[in-house]
């Protein structure tokens, strides 16, 4: 049964595995303190819906938004990468507290999982992550996810955890994510412009959504804005699961999505092989490799990417690592496991495979990237 109404997150027929995102703002004020009655009004139907049977998976912001008030560091713990670290380092602690002591008055049993991204681009990291996860539902806990913000660095990090709960989603194996914002869902232009409508279902993303999407976080106390909303969609949505947006300020607000229909919901494609899947949730590509128009069309209709349709080669790959695929105008095709180093993609790029042994002082590889180690944007 396909999720095809935001009603439908509730039916543990057609979602028998919930991921919900919420955000530092909607759990932690201005102030740096908890909105204890929306927190405990939120529990309460996550327990109810964990008692009627659904699995549920939280994805939790806040823990900078709380180290940083009781440490009394500026800008909400953002001023610096270290400040935000030794905030999340004191906010962690208490963050698990609110959402074990919550679950436990409903004799619900919580579970802390901190990832950074490096634990979920790596296969087999991914594997195990993927493996606890799994153990926790069956054990009939709640796990509760957050970035180990104590630890990750700019450059090996999510950055916001619209994007985490996609993954997190497709590594639990989650038939939907329900993010919950400060603002309805995705509008067709900014929500503050007269005559801004509200999208309810969205079938496929395109340039065209894209371009609806506002970046920022408005509250100044999170790390998402629209877009990494949009990017989290087309994570989940590639990997074969629905993500819906919804606004979470007001009391009970998952009630509200199931009763009044007010979100976004993004409708999931078919899924790709569990590899794929997992290629295609990847962020953090180490090169990109631009292609002429002949090739782009190629690897459209399902082709391997060979030497010959590459126009340009940059970064530092080896062999084995991730790649994006470019088109002439710069615009990400897919993404694969390249089967050379950037300085054989450099000697070998526009080259035939007569050409290429000679270049290499070996016989080529059939392909730059096969097409089961590539999946498409």
């Amino acid at each position: 049964m396909a999720i095809r109404t935001l009603n439908d997150l509730q039916d543990k027929t057609a979602c028998p595995l919930l991921v919900v995102k919420l955000g530092s703002a909607l759990l932690v004020d201005g102030g740096g303190q908890i909105r204890q009655d929306w927190l405990d009004g939120l529990i309460e139907t996550l327990a109810g819906l964990h008692q009627a049977g659904q699995r549920i998976v939280l994805v939790s912001s806040g823990a900078i938004a709380l180290g940083a008030a009781r440490l009394r560091l500026p800008v909400g713990g953002r001023g610096s990468l270290s400040d935000a670290q030794a905030a999340a380092s004191v906010g962690q602690i208490a963050l698990a507290g609110l959402w074990s002591e919550g679950f436990a008055r409903h004799d619900i049993v919580t579970a802390q999982m901190l990832l950074t991204l490096d634990d979920l681009e790596d296969r087999r990291r991914y594997l195990n992550a993927s493996a606890t996860l799994g153990r926790l539902l069956d054990a009939g806990a709640v796990p509760v996810i957050n970035e180990n913000d104590s630890v990750a660095t700019e450059e090996i990090r999510f950055g916001d955890n619209d994007r985490l709960a996609a993954r997190v989603a497709q590594a639990a194996g989650a038939q939907a994510v329900l993010l919950l914002s400060d603002v309805d869902g995705l509008f067709d232009r900014h929500p503050d412009e007269d005559g801004a409508s509200l999208l309810s279902v969205v079938d496929t993303i395109d340039s065209s959504i894209r371009t609806m999407a506002s970046d920022g976080s408005g509250s100044g106390l999170g790390s998402g804005g629209m877009v990494s909303k949009i990017q989290a969609a087309e994570m989940a949505t590639r990997a074969g699961v629905a993500l819906a947006i919804a606004n979470g300020t007001a009391d009970h607000p998952i009630k509200r999505v199931f009763n009044e229909g007010i979100g976004t919901l993004f409708l999931a494609q078919e899924p790709n092989s569990a590899r794929k899947g997992w290629l295609g949730g990847r962020l953090a590509p180490a090169g990109s490799l631009r292609v002429d128009k002949g090739c782009a069309q190629a690897l459209r209709d399902g082709a391997s990417l060979l030497a010959a349709g590459i126009i340009g080669v940059s970064g530092a790959f080896q062999r084995g690592d991730l790649v994006t695929i470019c088109d002439m105008g710069g615009r990400k095709l897919a993404q694969g496991l390249s089967e050379y180093a950037v300085d054989e993609c450099l000697a070998i790029a526009g080259k035939r495979a007569a050409d290429q042994a000679d270049i290499l002082g070996y016989s080529p590889r059939a392909t730059v990237i096969h097409r089961d180690h590539m999946v498409m944007l």
